[in-house]
């Protein structure tokens, strides 16, 4: 692959992720400046991710508000005047325990809800999800039940992180998502296109949760 072949390839992939960010924005899952999209791409010898900035409207990104960092270790690439997202090392994790290509965190309502009540400051939890129809858009080899874990919020991103790679590690089947407490859900997939798919699956069951749909 030739040098302009690389930038061809980081500027699509920088303007794809402006283009689904702008998406998230409008339904109101990635309010002000919260939330951040990456994807990973095979460049030269090593991996490189682009994740969306940190600190940058997600309603009005383009290509240029991109950071390039280590798919599996978070490292910027080549350091600038942006800086890349603090959960960075959360998406590096997702990329070093997985196959995963794409990876999106928002805050949506419902999801966001379910994280905040299943949520605990001691320890990991998980929320159990049975029944539902939409448990067949997330690519689960048994997709009448799976159990979502949810990583406490400590302030250090680098410690979720670390739950998160301990976690993927012992379970190779897991779901493609996470909660974490009081904060959001994080999804991911071949694409964006599939992350963004399983989040709408996962928002949707956390709907109706909310709205009652297990209760006794």
């Amino acid at each position: 692959m030739t040098i302009l072949d690389k930038r061809t390839e980081l500027t699509t992939a920088g303007a794809s992720l402006a283009s689904f960010s702008r998406d998230l924005y409008a339904r109101g899952w990635m309010p002000g400046t919260s939330g951040n999209l990456s994807v990973r791409i095979p460049v030269g010898h090593g991996e490189t991710a682009l994740i969306t900035a940190s600190g940058r409207d997600k309603g009005s990104l383009t290509e240029d508000d991109m950071v390039a960092v280590h798919a599996q270790t978070g490292d910027v690439l080549v350091p600038g005047s942006l800086k890349a997202s603090a959960e960075t090392s959360i998406h590096a994790a997702v990329y070093a325990a997985t196959e995963a290509r794409a990876v999106i965190h928002v805050h949506s309502p419902y999801a966001t809800v379910m994280a905040c009540r299943t949520g605990e400051s001691d320890r990991t939890t998980s929320l159990r999800l049975e029944r539902f129809e939409l448990l067949k858009g997330l690519g689960l080899d048994d997709p009448s039940r799976t159990e979502i874990p949810v990583f406490r919020n400590w302030p250090q991103v680098q410690m979720i992180a670390d739950e998160v790679d301990e976690h993927l590690g012992t379970h190779p089947d897991a779901a493609p998502g996470l909660l974490i407490a009081d904060h959001g859900i994080t999804t991911w997939g071949k694409d964006l296109a599939q992350a963004r798919n399983r989040l709408e699956c996962f928002e949707a069951i956390c709907q109706l949760l909310v709205l009652g749909a297990m209760d006794s």
